[in-house]
């Protein structure tokens, strides 16, 4: 690649060229239900050399071997997260599987640590299948913590979304918006900028040293504060002078903090922003919850999946990731307000419905918004790690 980055816009480009024709799959067979999986010490050895997809026969033996395994292993995933409650209980009954659903509200940094103690502990309670942060699973490539697996809807994810070597592959992206929470601020913010105002009380999803979320919104200040995908200096010095000014909060938001006003700015994904309103709506009478789009620059925050390199449940993690790259999985990640990352080749064959499409935010922040190389960000989330703490003690 020439730049160093894509717009959504490129993105869609990429994909519809690459949508003319159908995937292509191996005809080379690939074992199913005997794929050896590493011993509790063994570490994968990271190879350039692409695995094939399954054929179509292939995946109706895949099917039979997942449903010998019976369970699966999953973490990291709230229900109220990008609609995962629907995808789970939809793929469980499409299958006959039970999903485990092991500490939902775990960070990026949480979920790799509980599959290094795979080592160590119960193969059976392990996670099978991870969702996390792209720098998150960079480093679990390079450590070994993943083993690749590539979905028959390969060709239709953009290439700078995925890993060569099929390790992680992106699942879907957001852009950071401000949900607040009206009845408790006056003025609302339309930028960045106007957060600087010391009237506000302004909080994130957790620390940028473990947190992607955190971390995504500090590297999208920095952007629209004149850093670039290669400078997160200005977006430090950004959040140093909200927490001088006395208005970043030390909690972690949730839903109830922000219909409460005890976090009255939340800086979230857009996803998690409108599926919040929707529950507002239904739970909370006379709230009044504004999302609002930054004007500025926005940066595509990418989470990745990845079977674990020690899943317990090899065949049905495989299983699970064919289901979520299905036409069927992208629409119901789509109906959690996010986007898919096949969301380009769905939208290119016209087989979204309008309802859906209706209830997502304008279009134009997100063909502009720039998705970093994997390079960037693990450089940006080094930078940020590396610098939070001396800038926000």
């Amino acid at each position: 690649m020439k730049e160093t980055c894509m717009t959504v816009l490129s993105v869609v480009a990429l994909i519809l060229v690459a949508c003319g024709q159908q995937p292509m799959v191996s005809p080379s067979p690939i074992p199913l239900t005997e794929t050896p999986q590493p011993s509790s010490t063994a570490t994968l050895t990271n190879t350039s050399t692409p695995v094939a997809s399954p054929t179509p026969s292939e995946l109706a033996a895949l099917i039979v071997a997942a449903r010998q395994e019976g369970e699966l292993n999953v973490i990291a995933l709230p229900n109220d997260w990008m609609n995962y409650g629907e995808v789970i209980t939809t793929f469980a009954k499409k299958y006959g599987i039970i999903v485990n659903q092991l500490n939902p509200g775990a960070s990026s940094a949480e979920v790799v640590d509980a599959i290094r103690k795979t080592k160590t502990k119960e193969r059976g309670s392990a996670p099978d299948v991870v969702d996390i942060g792209l720098p998150f699973a960079v480093q679990a490539k390079q450590d070994g913590l993943l083993q690749p697996y590539k979905v028959s809807t390969w060709s239709t994810i953009p290439t700078t979304t995925k890993d060569p070597d099929e390790y992680w592959y992106g699942g879907y992206y957001g852009i950071i918006v401000f949900e607040v929470n009206s009845k408790f601020v006056s003025t609302l913010p339309e930028d960045w900028s106007d957060l600087l105002n010391d009237e506000y009380k302004i909080a994130l999803a957790g620390s940028p040293s473990a947190s992607y979320h955190a971390m995504m919104t500090v590297y999208s200040a920095s952007l629209a504060n004149g850093g670039s995908l290669d400078d997160t200096l200005p977006g430090l010095r950004f959040f140093q002078q909200i927490n001088r000014n006395g208005s970043l909060l030390d909690i972690r938001f949730d839903k109830d903090t922000i219909a409460s006003g005890e976090t009255p700015i939340a800086l979230n994904w857009d996803y998690l922003a409108l599926a919040n309103q929707q529950y507002y709506s239904d739970y909370y009478s006379g709230s009044d919850i504004k999302i609002i789009l930054p004007k500025s620059a926005n940066i595509a925050g990418l989470y990745t999946q990845g079977i674990s390199a020690y899943a317990p449940h090899l065949n049905t993690a495989k299983l699970w990731m064919e289901f979520l790259y299905s036409d069927e999985g992208q629409l119901l990640l789509l109906k959690g307000f996010g986007h898919p990352i096949r969301f380009a080749d769905l939208s290119g064959r016209g087989v979204i419905p309008i309802d859906i499409l209706n209830n997502l935010l304008p279009p134009e922040p997100y063909l502009n918004a720039l998705f970093p190389t994997a390079v960037q960000i693990n450089a940006a989330d080094k930078s940020i790690l590396g610098g939070w703490d001396s800038y926000v003690p």
